[in-house]
């Protein structure tokens, strides 16, 4: 088994159709096979062998896919880093997993080659026509590496921790399987047109639009970066059906003035942080197309339950476990919770990462008994949907009371004021912590304003006694709010 047996698999069905295009630029299915080929020949000829680690930093560009099937080609390992990481932490990476090669965009080769000098990593950079010249003198080769189920095929990096990077170790099995899942379960075929809105560095862009779209034979039209103009005129002229996004892209094309019936959307798919209730009813009157929300973690391939379409889609929810994988909600001791009670949310099954790289100890904390802890706080109603509370470590005491960000979070969202929302806790001397919430605006109000608002629809002890305002949340490239940027 090997992942790019997928893109071979396609090529030999579909050759000369479209699979991955940026504007003017497209690969067809042939073309993508032929110059990862010929990608997999270059890496022999540096001395790249199975199991070694090839970690590439590149936008959403075309050149990613003939990359990245051509490093799984010969048995190697993928490191996909963020194309605007620094040099301190691109060593940091490196360094970890050992990389015997980084290959670059152009544009980030100064940052690139300064975050390889104190690593053994050599770099090599993706000017686009030279790549292709480049190629195309370099003998394919057609042969593709022999893998077990069980072998490494990806590293992720998690984002926003602290300390030690953790590398998740993603196999060959794990994200064939969930590519092959997503495909199944949007029906994906050879008719879509995918909207590559997702980072693709990134496990959500990685499964469900690069490999998922190869899985089924579609076509994959990228953006650079998510803006919402330019994704609404690419959906219109590319004739997207597939739209899966992050709750701020959601956001971002209910702000846009522009914005009109997207009813030509088949699936829109929701995932990577949570969707408030709020947008995904607002969105839904606005562009007549139903949001599927979906949850899962760089640890689970990306994914691990999800709403299915029609009458089986309970809004708010995340679903339930997709084919194969089982979820349950369980307490501190690891008993699992009656419906209904919140507890944290454990996964097991095909998509559940090999481990992280090199790293025993959190490996045997995050898989205990058979499970993989998320660290996210949920619930389980009477009919088996599960419902995402928050995560773990943002959980507020105040006062001896708990507060979950989330709830006030989604009464915030409720005020049409209100664009983006944060709420978390800061030190208190008597009480132990106190809420605040940070707020972007759409339109004006006042700090008194947002204070009455929540605390008519919540217990006295969660409305934020703190207000402040910002432009601009800060958020990860998946799209999640980070918290521990505004508490500093």
């Amino acid at each position: 088994m090997n992942l790019a047996d997928r893109l071979q698999t396609a090529a030999a069905r579909l050759g000369g159709r479209a699979v991955l295009t940026l504007d003017e630029a497209e690969l067809t299915y042939g073309t993508l096979e032929e110059l990862s080929a010929r990608l997999a020949g270059l890496l022999r000829l540096r001395g790249i062998r199975a199991g070694d680690r090839v970690a590439i930093m590149l936008p959403n560009v075309p050149e990613f896919g003939v990359v990245y099937y051509g490093v799984l080609r010969v048995g190697a390992v993928v490191v996909p880093l963020d194309p605007l990481l620094k040099r301190r932490e691109i060593a940091a990476y490196l360094g970890d997993c050992g990389a015997r090669l980084l290959i670059a965009w152009h544009a980030f080769a100064e940052t690139a080659e300064a975050g390889s000098a104190s690593t053994k990593t050599d770099c090599f950079f993706v000017v686009p026509e030279e790549f292709r010249r480049l190629l195309r003198g370099v003998a394919a080769e057609h042969e593709i590496a022999a893998m077990a189920p069980g072998d490494t095929a990806v590293i992720h990096y998690t984002s926003g921790t602290t300390g030690r990077p953790k590398g998740i170790e993603l196999t060959h099995a794990n994200l064939s399987g969930n590519a092959a899942t997503v495909a199944r379960m949007h029906a994906l075929g050879v008719d879509d047109v995918v909207l590559g809105a997702l980072p693709l560095y990134h496990t959500f862009g990685q499964t469900c639009s690069l490999n998922a779209t190869v899985v089924a034979g579609a076509r994959l039209t990228l953006l650079r970066r998510f803006e919402a103009g330019r994704a609404l005129e690419v959906i219109r002229r590319d004739g997207v059906t597939v739209f899966q996004g992050v709750p701020t892209m959601f956001i971002a094309l209910l702000d846009h003035p522009g914005a009109s019936d997207l009813s030509m959307l088949r699936v829109c798919a929701s995932g990577g942080a949570a969707l408030p209730l709020d947008v995904l009813r607002a969105y839904e009157a606005r562009f007549g197309c139903a949001i599927i929300e979906g949850y899962g973690l760089s640890e689970t391939s990306p994914v691990a339950a999800t709403n299915r379409g029609g009458r089986h889609r309970r809004p708010g929810s995340i679903g339930w476990p997709i084919r194969g994988v089982e979820m349950k909600v369980v307490d501190e001791d690891g008993r699992e919770t009656p419906r209904g009670e919140i507890g944290e949310i454990v996964v097991r099954g095909p998509n559940v990462m090999k481990g992280y790289w090199n790293n025993p100890e959190g490996t045997a904390e995050a898989l205990r008994d058979g499970w993989f802890h998320t660290g996210d706080l949920g619930r389980v109603d009477g009919d088996g949907y599960f419902f995402l509370v928050d995560r773990r470590r943002d959980v507020i005491i105040r006062g001896g009371y708990t507060v979950y960000p989330r709830e006030v979070e989604e009464v915030l969202y409720e005020h049409p004021a209100v664009r983006q929302a944060a709420v978390f806790g800061v030190p208190h001397p008597e009480l132990g912590e106190e809420i605040a919430a940070v707020v972007a605006l759409r339109s004006p109000v006042t700090c008194e304003d947002l204070r009455d608002f929540v605390r008519e629809r919540v217990a006295a002890y969660k409305y934020p006694r703190r207000v402040s305002f910002v432009d601009e949340l800060p958020m990860s490239p998946t799209g999640k709010i980070l918290k521990r940027a505004l508490t500093r």
